[in-house]
This record gives C-alpha cells, sequence and structure tokens, in this order.
C-alpha cells in the first residue's frame, strides 16, 4: 500500500509521535520503530529516510541506547535529531561531552543556508533547545552548519553520507521553521515523491481489506466513537453485510450516548448492529478495582469474552475488527519505549482469542487521519468530530473504584460541562472537554448545612495531533456557569476545579 516509507527510530524521546505526526504533515508516509530494529529489518523496508529522535540518556553512557553503526553504511539519507545527533557523533568517532551550558527553550541561532537542510530558512532563527551535553567535536567529514551563542555545533552534515544531525527540536512548534527544515531532509535529500494523501489510502484500505477478508465473517467492536465508527465503516464498504458490528454498552458511556450509538447505526448506515447491555457485568468485575492499568486491563478483556459469547451466537466468525489508530500502539509501548498507558485495543487483549485474526484497519494513523478517512467515507461531520473518548469510557475517568452511583454522578456532570461549552460556542475551538470524578471528597456548606462530597475536576485541551496539548482558555463566566450548574443539579458534589496542565507532563486523561 505504500510506495514509499520513512523510518523514526525512537530513542526514548517525549516528542518521537510529533516527529512522525510532521513528516506524514508532508505527505510523507513514516513509521515509528524502535531504536534496536535490525539492519535486516531495515533493508527489508527500503526506507528513503532515517529519522533518529531524542532521547533522555547520555550517549557515552554504558547502557546508553544505540544502534547498528554498519546503518550509516546503508546509503540511506539519516537526520539525527538532539540525541540522536549526538548519537550519530558518538558511533563515527566525534566527541560528545557535557555541556558546559545546559540549553533549555527559547534559542537563536546562525544556520549555513547553503545546506540543502536550510534551504529557505532565515539565515538566523529561532528553534527549541533541550540538552544538558553537546558536541565538542564532529565526526570526521562532517561540518558545522549551524550555531549558537552557547552551542557551537548546533546542527552538522556530512553531504557525501547524506548524513545530518540538529542539536535542536524541529518537529515543536516552538521552532517555527522546523517545519520547513523536515520538509527539506524529505524532499532535498530524501528525493520523496509525497504519495501520502487520505484519499489513495482510503480506496487501497477497502481493496485491501476486501482481499483479506474474502466471503468471511466479520466481528466489529463498535463503540461509537470516532475511531471504531471510521473502522466499522471501512469494513461495511469492503465487505457489506459480511460485517456484523457489536456494540457493547458497559455502562460507563456518557449520558444518553447508548441510545445515540444504536440510532446512527441502524439509521443512518446499512449496518447490522447487536446491542449489549452488559453494564451489570463490568460493574461486577470492576468491583474494588482503584488501579487505572488493572481498569484497562479488565475492560480489554471483558470485552473480548463478550465478544466471544456474541460470535458464538451468530455462527462462525474468523475477524474481528478494533479501531486502534498509531498513538495507541506508541503509547502502549513500542519495543523499548517507556508505557504511557496501556489503551484496550492493544496491551489490555488476553492472551486468548477466540478469533482467527483481529484486523486494525487504522492502526497506522493518527487521530485527524482517521478524520480525514471519515469525510471521505461520507460519515457525517456530526459524528466524525465527535468528541474523543477512551475505550474504558468512565472507568478511567473515575479516579478510585467504579460504582453504578459514582456513575451515574459523572455523567450528569459531564453533560452539563459539555452542554454549557456549546452554548457557548467553544465546542468547535476547543480539541477535548469533559469532566473527571476525583476520589477527593472535602466539606462544604449547602443549605446552612455541612456537606461532605465529591470534587469534580473540568478538564479542556486544544491540540492539533493529541501528542502535545495547551489546557483551553475558558471564559470565567463560563466556568462559574458550568460550575455552579453542577452543584446544585448533580447530587453529591460540592466541589469543582479546572485543570490547568498541559500534555506533556500530563496526559489528556487522567487514568
Amino acid at each position: 500500500m505504500k510506495k514509499e516509507i520513512i523510518i523514526v527510530l525512537d530513542f526514548g524521546g517525549q516528542y518521537n509521535q510529533l516527529i512522525a505526526r510532521r513528516v506524514r504533515e508532508c505527505n510523507v508516509y513514516c513509521e515509528v520503530l524502535p531504536y534496536n530494529t535490525s539492519i535486516d529489518r531495515i533493508k527489508e523496508l527500503a526506507p528513503k529516510g532515517i529519522i533518529f529522535t531524542g532521547g533522555p540518556a547520555s550517549v557515552y553512557e554504558p547502557d546508553a541506547p544505540s544502534c547498528d553503526p554498519a546503518i550509516f553504511s546503508l546509503g540511506i539519507p539519516i537526520l539525527g535529531i538532539c540525541y540522536g545527533c549526538q548519537l550519530m557523533t558518538h558511533l563515527l568517532a566525534g566527541k560528545v561531552s557535557k555541556a558546559p551550558v545546559r540549553e533549555y527553550g527559547h534559542t537563536q541561532i546562525s544556520v549555513d543556508t547553503e545546506s540543502k537542510l536550510f534551504t529557505g530558512i532565515s539565515p538566523d532563527t529561532s528553534c527549541w533547545m533541550s540538552h544538558t551535553d553537546y558536541i565538542e567535536q564532529p565526526a570526521a567529514g562532517f561540518r558545522i552548519i549551524a550555531k549558537s551563542a552557547s552551542c557551537p555545533v548546533a546542527a552538522i552534515e556530512d553531504s557525501e553520507r547524506l548524513l545530518y544531525g540538529v542539536q535542536f527540536h524541529p518537529e515543536v512548534a516552538h521552532t517555527p521553521e522546523g517545519t520547513r527544515m523536515l520538509h527539506n531532509f524529505l524532499y532535498q535529500i530524501c528525493n520523496c515523491s509525497g504519495d501520502w494523501i487520505m484519499s489513495s489510502f482510503t480506496e487501497e484500505m477497502i481493496a485491501s481489506l476486501r482481499e483479506k477478508i474474502g466471503d468471511k465473517k466479520v466481528l466489529c467492536a463498535l463503540s461509537g466513537g470516532v475511531d471504531s465508527s471510521v473502522a466499522a465503516v471501512l469494513i461495511s464498504k469492503a465487505v457489506g453485510k459480511q460485517l456484523t458490528c457489536i456494540f457493547v454498552d458497559h455502562g460507563l458511556l456518557r449520558k444518553n450516548e447508548g441510545d445515540e450509538v444504536e440510532e446512527i447505526f441502524t439509521r443512518q448506515f446499512d449496518v447490522n448492529l447487536i446491542r449489549v447491555n452488559a453494564q451489570q457485568r463490568f460493574y461486577e468485575k470492576l468491583t474494588g478495582v482503584t488501579e487505572p492499568e488493572a481498569k484497562r486491563k479488565i475492560i480489554g478483556e471483558e470485552f473480548i469474552r463478550v465478544f466471544e459469547e456474541e460470535a458464538r451466537k451468530i455462527g462462525k466468525v474468523d475477524f474481528l475488527v478494533q479501531g486502534t489508530i498509531y498513538p495507541d500502539v506508541i503509547e502502549s509501548g513500542l519495543g523499548k519505549s517507556a508505557v504511557i498507558k496501556s489503551h484496550h485495543n492493544v496491551g489490555g487483549l488476553p492472551e486468548h482469542v477466540d478469533f482467527k485474526e483481529i484486523i486494525e484497519p487504522l492502526r497506522s494513523l493518527f487521530k485527524d487521519e482517521v478524520r480525514k478517512v471519515g469525510l471521505e467515507l461520507g460519515i457525517p461531520e456530526k459524528l466524525v468530530f465527535r468528541q474523543p473518548f477512551p475505550g474504558p469510557g468512565l472507568a478511567v475517568r473515575i479516579i478510585g473504584d467504579i460504582t453504578p452511583q459514582k456513575v451515574a454522578i459523572l455523567q450528569e456532570a459531564d453533560y452539563i460541562f459539555r452542554e454549557e461549552i456549546a452554548k457557548a460556542g467553544l465546542d468547535k475551538g476547543i480539541s477535548q472537554y469533559f469532566a473527571v470524578l476525583t476520589n477527593l471528597r472535602s466539606v462544604g456548606v449547602m443549605g446552612d448545612e455541612r456537606t461532605y462530597d465529591y470534587t469534580i475536576a473540568l478538564r479542556a485541551v486544544t491540540t492539533s495531533d493529541f501528542m502535545t496539548a495547551e489546557f483551553a482558555r475558558i471564559p470565567w463566566e463560563v466556568l462559574a456557569t458550568v460550575s455552579n450548574r453542577i452543584v446544585n443539579e448533580v447530587k453529591h458534589v460540592n466541589r469543582i476545579c479546572y485543570d490547568i496542565t498541559t500534555k506533556p507532563p500530563a496526559t489528556i486523561e487522567w487514568e
């Protein structure tokens, strides 16, 4: 399906997904692979170029993440970013040392515009630095193509071997001309053609699914969210009535959501839909469970068990479809990368699955790419741009143990928050917004009486890719209205807080 590919080798950097996202924004397909990917695997993929990510280690430490030095002899263009730049230098016999001055944040650099990497870049430009080590001496064959007041080697190149390195982070928004630098690497150095577009992905995926599935039966795990909905319609376009969608109402959905999902897929789409009301079953499994990873594992396994049972009722089913997307895969742990959190579509699967195979047609896509595919498929905008919702549902928005009473409290509070955001006309400008029921209870006064009730936290973020995010600057009067309504209309809540943490260091969801 993919004519050309860029490989992003992950050395543990916090921006690994963001690098991949920026490459795709340049219409070039890429994948993130662990740093210890074998040379044979890289040759097999035949990438147009390779990018080394940043990372928290020092390259001269004995156990620092590294790669096979033979990679530099493949003739494939390589761009090292931050740690990746230092690793390239270290492996090719240059010298990397502890920096006399640590650089972090906005930094002015001077660049050599004669370098292909900096074609069209301002001679003096701004970038985002984040390093404690520096390149004291570039490796033989390299020349310095950028520097700052505190960093004598801010970028290097060996144009003969097509090896390039930057000490800063071109992938972040804080480097204004960073996307142009990446574009230069892709098109000026790697000679990419830019064939990664959603329309071709959609057509090719439908054809691929039709060939793979043949005349066999398929079950789709449908939550009603964007990812599973797009996956369901993709499969439906490919094999029609061979698809049966199983919608499991685990009792952890938002207010009225179960009925809304059923109506959309039975009235708007010609899809075989089975709704399974399994609320009590999930509540029992989650009784007393407080650890978020445990919640995710339990819910993931119970989902599969429900699908197995439904599959037996409708006869032989060969494939299970899930709406797993690329950030799910990376955040659940890629190779030796740190696990941020397990996603129920990825890390939460039980060892035994009673199906021939699991199909994840969106596994290679980021969220905004999934939305583009949804629009290509003719799915209504209302559904395509629906608020993201985690597979485990409200279970990971309730801190502590799960009870039907807590679910009811959160459903009402969340509904009020979303309703007021829409009334204020802010819903299109905020990427994701929801309420969290904390396990904090505090003293309050209502009707001249002392209360001891729950605290609700409100979370709203703006983001273009869901890999980094800023908290939304919601007007105070809107927050005041939300707070007033929740405290007055929702029983057992007497305090409201607003989460103003960015991602990173926090994730968007609380658990």
